[in-house]
């Protein structure tokens, strides 16, 4: 039976197949994170939706591959997507109906060495300063100075701030795993202010009612104050622990304590900021410059 091609389905004219018994069930039941949930079953149904009228049981590696490969030629997926579209996929097989991983094994996009996007010390102060806005401030620290994802500063609760020991708990973070990171003094007597101010209920930052503050509303607040910065370049909120990262290297801080910090496992993660770090290369001169001095004496 030959399959439709993916240009060729409207999604919204179609019925879409249920998941498989099991498949959300053992999703939950290993507590993977809600949006890690939302990921894979939308991957899963688009999948089962490419191979209707199909028992998945049926399909095989070859077919699979085939369907990834069409989804990078006609929708242009990045690496990172082709590899949630597997794993989505792998865990029905694998998982649910605990299959050999050697049957299922899809091929995987080569790995992207990409150097993370920092800005300079000056930049970060720009963006601090220039915000007047205290709530807004406070988030702009909290992701610079305790190297945290956006996700890990809208988890973060009150009773997560250590100011005895000046540190920052983060819980559940990428991974389910727990991690401190450091608590920056200037940071502390913003909070006391923004504290004093707010008095926010359980959320260090919350959103209105009570609730966990919005992820874009962080985007927007980086970007603005990027803008006001007077910064050329497309700033994140990613952008801000890469800086945090880099600039505690050039500072001179143990690769061991930023690899901690940032809750990396491997301190083949934490090397890549060694690759941005301008220590090293300030201390070579460079060609033209020896070519141009020769010149001017």
């Amino acid at each position: 039976m030959e399959n439709d091609s993916l240009e060729a389905q409207d999604p919204a004219s179609v019925m879409y197949p249920s998941l498989p018994a099991g498949y959300l069930e053992l999703l939950e039941q290993k507590r993977y994170s809600l949006s890690t949930i939302q990921t894979y079953t939308s991957y899963f149904t688009q999948f089962q939706l490419y191979f209707r009228g199909r028992d998945v049981l049926s399909i095989t590696k070859e077919e699979i591959n085939g369907y990834i490969l069409e989804l990078i030629r006609t929708q242009h997926i990045s690496g990172s997507q082709q590899n949630q579209r597997i794993n989505a996929i792998k865990f029905y097989y694998e998982k649910v109906l605990s299959g050999s991983r050697e049957v299922y094994d899809i091929e995987r996009p080569r790995t992207e060495q990409r150097l993370p996007d920092v800005l300079s010390g000056e930049e970060v102060c720009a963006m601090i300063d220039s915000t007047k806005n205290l709530k807004h401030k406070v988030i702009l620290e909290l992701l610079y100075s305790g190297g945290l994802r956006r996700s890990e500063l809208i988890h973060l609760r009150i009773t997560d701030i250590d100011s005895r020991r000046m540190l920052i708990k983060v819980q559940g973070a990428k991974g389910k795993k727990d991690r401190y990171t450091q608590l920056s003094r200037h940071v502390l007597e913003d909070l006391r202010r923004y504290y004093l101010r707010h008095r926010p209920k359980q959320w260090i930052i919350e959103g209105p009612r009570e609730s966990q503050y919005s992820p874009s509303s962080i985007v927007q607040i980086v970007k603005h104050a990027a803008r006001r910065a007077k910064i050329q370049k497309r700033v994140t909120p990613h952008m801000l622990r890469h800086s945090f990262a880099t600039h505690h290297l050039e500072n001179g801080t143990d690769l061991r304590y930023i690899q901690a910090w940032l809750g990396h496992n491997s301190p083949k993660t934490t090397q890549i900021y060694t690759h941005v770090s301008n220590n090293d290369f300030r201390k070579i001169r460079n060609p033209l410059d020896g070519l141009m001095d020769g010149k001017e004496g």
